[in-house]
């Protein structure tokens, strides 16, 4: 595939994720593909994920642990196999009620027409406070080492 059509492939992975239909999106990824995501205690579904059953298990964890308020792909930039999205998203955690925005960006890579990799860059910390308001202020007492 090129660069464009991949670049749709994963526009339209977006929109299935936004209807809800997990079962669909996750037939755009490898059976070994690899998710890829910031790693945090105490967000729940932060981590790596590998293969569609691993996959399934961070989207059933992400349902679980969050609740979307807005979720939006802004730019796609698409180059060869990779797919560069930038986006933002507000999200609020199920457990505490607490709201939290995350911008993000996501480099997909493609294999024979479906995704082989995912990778998700955002910020863990307001996802960490909004799952744990007891962390709020505390990483300006975490000193920072250089």
């Amino acid at each position: 595939m090129n660069a464009q059509e991949n670049k749709q492939l994963v526009m339209q992975g977006y929109q299935l994720f936004q209807s809800g239909d997990i079962r669909k999106l996750m037939d755009l990824y490898h059976d070994d593909a690899d998710w890829i995501g910031p790693d945090s205690e105490y967000t729940p579904y932060a981590g790596s994920y590998h293969g569609k059953q691993g996959i399934g298990q961070f989207f059933a964890k992400l349902d679980a642990s969050v609740q979307a308020v807005q979720f939006e792909p802004r730019q796609f930039i698409a180059e060869g196999d990779t797919v560069v999205v930038t986006g933002d998203a507000t999200w609020i955690a199920k457990s505490t009620g607490r709201r939290f925005d995350n911008p993000w960006v996501h480099v997909f890579t493609m294999r024979d027409g479906k995704v082989a990799r995912f990778q998700a860059y955002y910020d863990t910390a307001p996802g960490d406070r909004a799952f744990h308001p007891e962390l709020a202020g505390t990483a300006a007492s975490i000193p920072l080492h250089h």
